[in-house]
């Protein structure tokens, strides 16, 4: 599968109003990761475990606020 026809989302905290906003498509053994202001260029990709580790503190921060 290409990157252009992977399944991209956005945050629901994010605005629809063009702002600063990371996009996020998953697949069974990748995780891809890019700037919704320029979505033809690059990008990040994780494997499922690095996303988590990632998530565990950002989450955790977000719940303590």
């Amino acid at each position: 599968m290409t990157i252009e026809k992977l399944n991209w989302f956005k945050s629901s905290y994010s605005s629809g109003e063009g702002g600063q906003c990371l996009e996020v498509a998953a697949t069974p053994h990748t995780i891809h990761l890019r700037d919704s202001k320029n979505p033809t260029g690059p990008h990040l990709t994780l494997s499922p475990t690095a996303w988590s580790a990632f998530l565990s503190p950002t989450a955790a921060t977000a719940r303590s606020h």
